[in-house]
């Protein structure tokens, strides 16, 4: 492989203009394939064959009044009721006009329709009923609900909307998050490099991958469910990876000029160098990604084709982009130079195997066995909080206080009580004659006598008079467990009791049945990605360094830091350590499908380091056969790079922590804390204490070794990484 990533490198410096160009023909031609296609992220989040998916469809297919999609409205009155003749005329003419709009199938007045009004008289909730999918409607459809409801608020009415299709007008945008992101790793880049021309060619890559990506994202979009959040997170990760890739080869590319070495065999040398790290690092990483697709879950499954997508483009940038460029500037990329501080041509082989960081890696290897004790005791800490791991949802509780759905939720508990936010929607096929009446008498009768129910809705008939639906309402909020466990009660006890052998027949929905089925989908699936994961990584692993110690080691130590990352995840948001910090006010479970999502990227982004550093231990270690100066010099040669790209990721991840999405938070800070564990207790203290341990043992394996030969004059390909990255 270092002779065709040689080739390319050479051919892409000697042919810039034929490069770059091929690059925007190829976004051109990507983007009106995209348009054709017809491809577009959408909001469809539906578990198939789950138990909640059941009754949605079945209440859709069963009842003509239950629409596709709906949206509620909470009417409340500070003064009266809202049966004064004035104020039941605005609800009346106002859910006229929501009946009006387009896509939308009904809308119910709740003090004309038997909908549910409070004992007072002075709160109400309706619904709205669309006729098609959430994932074919806009956010217009929240827009013109809440233009609607303006002629209420002016004769002195509150409204206020919740619901699936309200949730379509709060889907997180980057809002700029990316712009904060790529500045901070601007600066870091500029200390790393000291020029603006070098400091700016990741950042370039990163963006032009970023862009080739969204255009192959938007074609799998007209085959695939793409959430509309997957864009996010596929930012997020394009940005750090794409920063990552091109500052591995933009430092290799340096060195290369510093040696003497003419700029376009300097580009074959770094791409067959740092970019055999890249092909390698970057493939774990959507290898990784692509397990998400094992879930069997669609919008899972279309979260980890976008960021695979994103992450193959930026990488595929840095391999042949980042070398056309390069051949252009020549020694021009250590130009506009920052400050006084040494130029990265200054350094030499001195100051890989003599500098700061090849005296940690000698320090480390001299008290290996306390440094692996420390560094495992630290990681063991930081994962303490993960065995109290719950997984959920964040309910309407924890939207932004000026928003309509958090407006609702605190009006729907205090007129109805907190169960009102989760209420369960039971749809049942009945048996034939009596006996169907007498099972859903005993299920009414049942529930309403249940600790945990607040009420039970009367039955509705279907037309067919085949299929019933009823509401039960629990006393506690969606996030309260004992609401979980008063579906699973339903599902296992109450209903077999009341329906016998039909109770399979029985469905139970609403939000809170959804987002268990969604827990209890993935934590029945996630062994199985992560053994796909686990697999697929040492196969990659072994593949490059033909060492299974090696490989093992990598896989064991990036699970570590995966489980510390939760561990800090479960702290703040479960546990609500330092929440107002990051703009919550109350603690929250883990969204489902945070873990599934975070290990499959996490794994994938951690192998960056692991291989870039091995890889630099291995190229010392086949030169002199020493696994002590391998360490050494390996670590010495790219804890600088590694460090700077790690400080780049960071920031990155955090930039996207301000954003509203409680979802793109837990994200953001559960990659940015695996990095900086990753980096500062795996990498630098963990990942060499162990190497030291092992010694010629870690390198045994199969395939043949240049280690058996003592080092005399290696070629310039092979040169180790200096200690200066500028």
């Amino acid at each position: 492989m270092d002779s065709v990533l040689n080739r390319v490198g050479r051919t892409a410096a000697r042919r810039p203009w034929l490069t770059i160009g091929a690059w925007f023909l190829a976004i051109v031609a990507l983007f009106a394939v995209a348009g054709a296609a017809g491809g577009e992220f959408v909001n469809d989040y539906n578990v198939p064959g789950t138990n909640s998916q059941k009754a949605v469809d079945r209440a859709i297919e069963r009842f003509p009044d239950i629409g596709a999609a709906s949206a509620d409205v909470v009417w409340h009155t500070a003064n009266g009721t809202l049966r004064d003749p004035d104020k039941q005329a605005v609800v009346k003419a106002v859910t006229a006009k929501f009946a009006q709009q387009p896509d939308v199938r009904s809308a119910n007045d709740p003090l004309a329709d038997g909908g549910q009004v409070s004992d007072d008289g002075r709160t109400a909730i309706g619904q709205v009923q669309y006729d098609k999918q959430l994932r074919k409607l806009t956010e217009e459809a929240t827009t013109r609900l809440q233009d609607a409801a303006d002629e209420a608020r002016r004769a002195g009415l509150e409204v206020s909307f919740r619901g699936q299709v309200v949730d379509l007008s709060s889907q997180s945008e980057t809002s700029g998050a990316e712009f904060v992101g790529l500045v901070a790793a601007l600066v870091i880049l500029l200390i790393a490099f000291g020029s603006f021309v070098a400091a700016g060619l990741p950042i370039l890559v990163a963006i032009t991958g970023l862009v080739l990506g969204t255009a192959g994202v938007l074609i799998a979009g007209a085959g695939l469910s793409i959430p509309t959040i997957a864009p996010i997170v596929a930012v997020m990760l394009g940005l750090g990876a794409g920063i990552d890739y091109a500052l591995f080869v933009v430092t290799r590319f340096r060195e290369q000029l510093a040696a003497g070495v003419h700029k376009h065999e300097a580009a074959g040398r770094a791409l067959a160098t740092a970019g055999h790290a890249v092909v390698f690092a970057g493939a774990t990483v959507v290898a990784a990604i692509l397990g998400l697709l094992l879930t069997g879950i669609p919008f899972i499954g279309g979260m980890g084709v976008a960021a695979a997508l994103t992450v193959a483009a930026t990488m595929l940038s840095a391999l042949t982009l980042l070398p056309a460029v390069l051949g252009l500037l020549g020694h021009r990329v250590n130009s506009l130079r920052v400050g006084r501080r040494r130029p990265a041509d200054a350094a030499g082989p001195a100051d890989v195997e003599n500098g700061r960081w090849a005296r940690w890696a000698d320090r480390v290897a001299q008290n290996r066995y306390a440094y692996s004790a420390l560094a495992l005791a630290v990681i063991a800490v930081l994962t303490v909080p993960l065995f109290s791991l719950r997984l959920g949802a964040p309910d309407d509780s924890n939207s932004p206080k000026n928003s309509t759905q958090r407006h609702a939720y605190e009006t729907v508990s205090a007129a109805f009580g907190p169960g009102w936010n989760a209420p369960l929607m039971i749809v049942a096929d009945l048996p034939a004659g009596a006996e169907g009446d007498r099972a859903v008498e005993q299920l009414r009768s049942t529930l309403t006598a249940d600790h945990e129910v607040t009420t039970v809705t009367p039955a509705v008939l279907s037309t067919t008079g085949r299929t019933v639906m009823l509401t039960v309402v629990p006393k506690h909020r969606p996030q309260d467990p004992a609401v979980g466990e008063l579906l699973h009660r339903i599902r296992e006890d109450v209903a077999p009791a009341a329906f016998g052998t039909h109770s399979k027949d029985v469905y139970v929905g609403g939000t809170t049945a959804y987002n268990t089925d969604l827990s209890d989908t993935v934590g029945n699936r996630l062994p199985w990605m992560v053994a796909a994961v686990l697999a697929a990584a040492a196969i990659l692993l072994l593949a490059m360094f033909r060492a299974p110690l090696i490989a093992l080691k990598a896989a064991a130590m990036t699970t570590l830091s995966i489980g510390a990352a939760f561990g800090v995840l479960v702290a703040i948001f479960q546990w609500g350590w330092g929440l107002s910090l990051i703009g919550l006010n109350e603690p929250v479970p883990i969204m489902a499908m945070v873990p599934m999502l975070l290990f499959a990227v996490l794994f994938g982004l951690s192998m960056d380091y692991e291989v870039f550093m091995l890889s630099a231990v291995k190229e010392e270690y086949d030169a002199s056969g020493d696994p002590a100066r391998a360490i050494r010099v390996g670590l010495g040669g790219t804890a600088r790079v590694i460090t700077a790209a790690a400080a780049i990721m960071t920031v990155v991840f955090l930039s996207f922590v301000p954003m509203t999405d409680t979802v793109i938070k837990m994200i953001g800070i559960g990659l940015a804390v695996s990095v900086v564990v990753d980096v500062t207790v795996i990498r630098l203290v963990l990942a060499p204490a162990v190497m030291s341990i092992l010694g010629h043992a870690a390198w045994r394996g199969f395939g043949r070794s240049a280690a058996t030969t003592p080092r005399t004059s290696p070629a310039p390909a092979a040169e180790p990484q200096r200690a200066e990255v500028g």
